[in-house]
């Protein structure tokens, strides 16, 4: 028989509430992706065997290239949240799973930065 109070038994385990913004900002970047991976899947299927010039003129205009970086953004976002998920809920050791939450953010970034590049690019 314990002694202890309810409260003292759960405490140092983290707030019940600490995960939700995660939650809701991997809801709301998946709802945003709907109408994006559409015009992205769209795009591709359009300008698949078009001559660069063309696909370049595609993506100069502006609601186009706007439209990439977000599909391309959101993408990273929504998938950087989600191997966050993995990561913390399949590595007990606190060592690991820290040192991969700081890899994947640093290769998810160099990936973003890159591809932002490679749509400026293609743009200006």
């Amino acid at each position: 028989m314990s002694v202890q109070t309810p409260l003292g038994k759960v405490r140092g385990h983290g707030s019940a509430r600490s995960g939700t913004h995660h939650f809701w900002y991997q809801r709301l970047s998946a709802i945003a992706l709907l109408p994006l991976t559409l015009w992205f899947v769209w795009a591709v299927v359009r300008y698949t065997g078009a001559p660069y010039p063309e696909v370049i003129a595609f993506l100069s205009h502006p609601v186009s290239g706007v439209a990439m970086l977000m599909f391309v953004l959101m993408s990273l976002g929504h998938m950087l949240l989600g191997l966050q998920v993995v990561i913390e809920d399949y590595i007990p050791n606190e060592a690991s799973k820290l040192a991969l939450i700081v890899l994947t953010n640093i290769i998810v970034f160099a990936i973003a930065v890159t591809c932002v590049v490679a749509v400026l690019r293609m743009v200006v």
